[in-house]
C-alpha cells in the first residue's frame, strides 16, 4: 500500500513542484533522446523502406505498437538507473550468477555488434549518396566524424547530450518535408496504423521493423543515461522519475513520427508508383525523379545524421555493457575503433549494404529477450528498486511486451523453416 501510495505522488505532483518542474525540465531533458537515437538509426531506414515499397502502408500498425513498447521498456531502463544509482549490466553482474552474467554478456556483445555494423554502414552510405565519395573513404571518414563527436564528452555529458539532439531535429526536419513533398494517401496511412495485418510475405520484414525499433543495446544504455544527474536524494528521485517519463513520451514519440514518416515516403514514392526499391542507393537515386532533386537530398542528409549520431551512442553504449557485465574500463575511442572493423569488411568485400541492414536488424530482434527478460525481473524487485519497484498493471504490461516479441520470432522462425499462414 505505501508502495502505491508513492507511485501515485509521483504521478500527482503539488503545485510548487510543478512550477520547479516547469523552470527545472529542460535540464532532466536528454536521456531518453539520445536513446531515442537508436530508433531512428540507418536500420530504421533500410526495414522501413523495404516495408513501406514492398507493402505500402499496411505495416505501419508494427511502430505503432514497437513505439509503445519502446516507451515502456526506456523508462523502466530510466527508472532501474535512478532508484538504484547502477546500471542494469552492473546490477546483473552483482545479482545473477556467473554463467547466467556470461550469457548475458555475450547476448548484448552480439546485439552491439549487429548495431554497430548498421549505423557505420549507414553513415558511410550518407556520405556516398551526399557526396559521391567511395564506401570505403566514406567509411574511414565516418570513423573520424564519430571520433570528433565522442569528444564533445570532454566539454561535459551534457554538450554530448545536446549535440545528438541536434541531429534528431535535422533528421525528424528532413522526414517532415520528405512527407509534404510525396503528397501521400492519408485514409490508407490511417488504416495502416489502425488496423493490424500480417502476412507469410511480411512477417520478415515485420520483425526486423520490431528489431530496429526496440534496441536491446539503448536498453542497457539508457540505465547508465540517468546517473548523470542521480543524487541518491529520495525526493529529488521521485521527481527525476517523473521527468524522465515525460522525457520519453517525447523522445520516443518523436522517433515513432520520424519512422513513421519513412515507411510513408516509402509508400507513396515506391509502392504507389510500382517502382521497386532493392537498396538504399536505390531509394536516394529514384526518389529525384518521382518526387525531386530536393527529396532526395534530404533522403541523403537524414541518413548520414543518423549514422553518424546513432553510431556514436552505439558506442557508449558498448562501454556501458562491456563495464557492467565485466567490470573492464577500456577507453571509448579503442571501442569504436575496433568495431568499426565488420563494417569495413562488409564495405570492402562488397556485400549488399541493404540486405546487410535488414539481417541486422533481424538478429536484434532475437537479442531483445536477454535485455528484456532481466530488466522486467529486476524492476520488479521491491529489494533492488525499494518503492520504486513496479505495480503490478506495469508488470502485465512488461511481460506482455516480452510476449509479442518472442511470438514475433517464433512466426519467422516458422516461416524460415518453411512454413506459412
Amino acid at each position: 500500500m505505501a508502495a502505491r501510495s508513492a507511485e501515485t505522488a509521483l504521478m500527482m505532483p503539488s503545485a510548487p513542484q510543478r512550477r520547479f518542474e516547469r523552470r527545472d525540465a529542460w535540464w532532466y531533458f536528454g536521456p531518453a533522446f539520445v536513446a531515442s537515437v537508436a530508433y531512428v538509426d540507418p536500420g530504421n531506414f533500410a526495414t522501413n523502406i523495404e516495408g513501406g515499397a514492398r507493402f505500402g502502408y499496411s505495416l505501419l500498425w508494427v511502430l505503432l505498437w514497437s513505439n509503445a513498447m519502446a516507451v515502456l521498456i526506456q523508462f523502466l531502463s530510466a527508472k532501474l538507473g535512478i532508484a538504484t544509482g547502477r546500471t542494469l549490466p552492473q546490477l546483473c553482474r552483482a545479482l545473477y550468477p556467473r554463467p547466467v552474467n556470461i550469457g548475458l554478456w555475450v547476448a548484448a556483445e552480439l546485439a552491439a555488434l549487429a548495431t554497430d555494423l548498421a549505423e557505420f554502414l549507414g553513415a558511410a552510405l550518407g556520405f556516398y549518396l551526399l557526396f559521391g565519395i567511395p564506401l570505403l573513404p566514406a567509411a574511414l571518414l565516418t570513423a573520424v566524424a564519430v571520433f570528433l563527436i565522442l569528444a564533445m564528452e570532454t566539454y561535459g555529458f551534457r554538450r554530448l547530450e545536446q549535440s545528438i539532439m541536434v541531429f534528431l531535429v535535422i533528421i525528424g526536419a528532413a522526414y517532415g518535408v520528405e512527407v509534404l513533398l510525396v503528397k501521400p494517401y492519408w485514409p490508407a496511412i490511417w488504416r495502416g496504423v489502425l488496423v493490424p495485418t500480417l502476412t507469410s510475405d511480411s512477417v520478415y520484414v515485420a520483425v526486423g521493423m520490431l528489431g530496429a525499433t526496440v534496441m536491446p543495446h539503448v536498453i542497457y544504455l539508457h540505465s547508465a543515461l540517468v546517473l548523470h544527474r542521480h543524487t541518491g536524494d529520495p525526493e529529488h528521485e521521485r521527481r527525476h522519475q517523473r521527468l524522465e517519463l515525460i522525457d520519453c513520451l517525447v523522445a520516443m514519440n518523436g522517433a515513432w513520427l520520424v519512422n513513421s514518416a519513412m515507411v510513408v515516403l516509402a509508400a507513396a514514392a515506391f509502392f504507389q508508383a510500382g517502382s521497386p526499391v532493392h537498396s538504399i542507393e536505390d531509394a536516394h537515386r529514384t526518389l529525384s525523379p518521382l518526387v525531386g532533386r530536393a527529396s532526395s537530398l534530404l533522403f541523403g542528409i537524414a541518413l548520414l545524421a543518423s549514422g553518424l549520431s546513432s553510431s556514436t551512442v552505439g558506442t557508449l553504449a558498448g562501454q556501458v555493457v562491456v563495464e557492467g557485465f565485466l567490470n573492464i574500463r577500456i577507453s571509448v575511442f579503442l571501442r569504436r575503433f575496433v568495431t568499426m572493423l565488420p563494417a569495413l569488411f562488409v564495405i570492402a568485400v562488397g556485400l549488399d549494404a541493404m540486405r546487410v541492414l535488414v539481417l541486422s536488424q533481424v538478429a536484434l530482434s532475437f537479442a531483445l529477450p536477454f535485455a528484456l527478460i532481466p530488466l522486467v525481473l529486476l524492476t520488479r524487485r521491491r529489494d533492488v528498486m525499494g518503492e520504486h519497484a513496479n505495480l503490478r498493471r506495469t508488470n502485465w504490461l512488461a511481460y506482455a511486451a516480452v510476449a509479442v516479441i518472442l511470438a514475433m520470432n517464433a512466426l519467422l522462425l516458422y516461416k524460415t523453416i518453411g512454413g506459412t499462414f
